[in-house]
């Protein structure tokens, strides 16, 4: 009896972890789902000191939970009574222990053999039992973001199915539902990426130059990344050249974005990139035709040819008014264009684009057009394209390294 004994239990300690439940099975409190790879668990978890309870996901590896999704954001069980299972719909439901409806998938394919499964990538998804083809998925996690961008998500909009996938902070360490600030792809001109609070803009990354989002730092090597468009989706996605390394962007509750990577032989998290990183990030702080120095005392300057719309206001560090050209525009009796170099690119919301043509055919097009403000380079990487601005230029900084080149309309004299 002992030896018998004995080999049950060995038996149970090796029973590899499930990555699926099907309608037959469902998911309480203490119960887990581990990805394939043993890169992700899902299950209940209570954030920081607080007593209430969500389904969320987190790493399997590293050692305190550290949350990249939750399923109940807005609505916490308050006991740990909570079940995710298959309702007799195929939905997947989310209940406490009087069967009270707290979430559902509430999809409008409904599958006939229905099943959950939590992916190595981090992805939760309801698919058919029998059809793992991620274009027919019936429902995943990574439409539905929270604060926290992994490698893999698709970051941006889709015009089909109605679905923006955009970052929004916990209100608190205690608290995941949704905060006040926002983390998203406005596909609004150029593609280019947003930090807001509330409906205002705090910080701007700029829009995608084929290589990175001017003004932003590179992007690691580690990853390959870019901006996709076609006729009714526009999102950013990185993808990881090596899948041993954890690395994850959050969204945090002061309006800050990090990017973070796990480091096995200290054990923790390093941090790797923040923005906004400094006062020249600040949304359009020096106004229309201003551009911001970091390194200068006040920071705040006008472009050359340009001065102070409002002197007064400028001396007293009161920069919001921006900047205004010397001499102004005649477009009748010919304008022409100046070079900026080394500029963190304007707002480009209201922007039009033309992927193939040159820069001598832009200032041609610009030249023709007395509302055409500015042209630049719309891709770097490749020396083709061509961004047109058609409003003030705003939200402007100097950088020395990777900075761009635009250039803005003045008079010809």
């Amino acid at each position: 009896k002992m030896c018998w004994t004995r080999e049950i239990l060995f038996i149970l300690e090796i029973s590899p972890a499930i990555d699926t439940i099907s309608t037959t099975q469902s998911l309480k409190d203490g119960d887990t789902l581990v990805s394939s790879g043993g890169t992700f668990e899902l299950g209940f978890f209570s954030p920081g000191d607080s007593k209430n309870r969500y389904v969320g996901i987190w790493y399997k590896k590293v050692p305190s939970i550290t949350a990249v999704w939750v399923l109940n954001r807005e609505i916490p069980l308050n006991s740990r009574s909570g079940i995710l299972k298959f309702n007799e719909l195929g939905h997947l439901v989310l209940v406490n222990d009087t069967n009270n409806l707290l979430w559902s998938s509430n999809t409008s394919r409904i599958a006939r053999t229905p099943i959950l499964q939590l992916l190595d990538s981090g992805n939760l998804v309801l698919r058919e039992a029998n059809d793992d083809n991620l274009e027919n998925f019936l429902w995943q996690s990574f439409d539905y973001l929270s604060d926290t961008y992994l490698p893999g998500m698709n970051f941006g909009w889709n015009a089909a199915t109605g679905v923006q996938n955009y970052l929004s902070s916990w209100t608190s360490n205690e608290d995941p539902a949704p905060g006040d600030l926002t983390f998203y792809l406005d596909p609004t001109g150029y593609p280019q990426v947003f930090i807001k609070r509330g409906t205002g803009a705090i910080y701007r990354m700029g829009p995608w130059n084929g290589l990175r989002f001017s003004g932003t730092p590179y992007v690691s090597p580690t990853f390959r990344h870019g901006i996709f468009k076609n006729k009714n989706t526009t999102y950013y996605r990185e993808d990881s050249n090596d899948k041993s390394v954890i690395s994850r962007v959050t969204l945090n509750q002061s309006g800050v974005v990090q990017r973070w990577v796990w480091v096995d032989r200290t054990r923790g998290w390093v941090l790797y990139l923040t923005v906004p990183k400094d006062d020249c990030d600040t949304y359009s702080d020096c106004g229309a035709y201003g551009t911001c120095y970091i390194g200068n005392s006040p920071a705040c300057g006008c472009l050359s040819k340009f001065q102070p719309k409002d002197p007064e206001g400028w001396n007293k560090g009161d920069w919001s008014n921006g900047c205004i050209r010397r001499t102004p525009l005649n477009c009748q009796e010919g304008d022409v264009f100046l070079k900026y170099s080394s500029v963190k690119l304007p707002d480009a919301q209201y922007s039009t684009y033309n992927e193939s043509m040159t820069l001598d055919e832009s200032e041609v097009k610009c030249l023709q057009n007395c509302s055409c403000m500015a042209y630049s380079q719309l891709d770097i990487s490749r020396g083709s394209g061509c961004l047109f601005w058609f409003r003030e230029l705003i939200d402007i900084r100097d950088m020395s390294s990777d900075g761009q080149d635009i250039y803005i309309r003045m008079a010809s004299s």
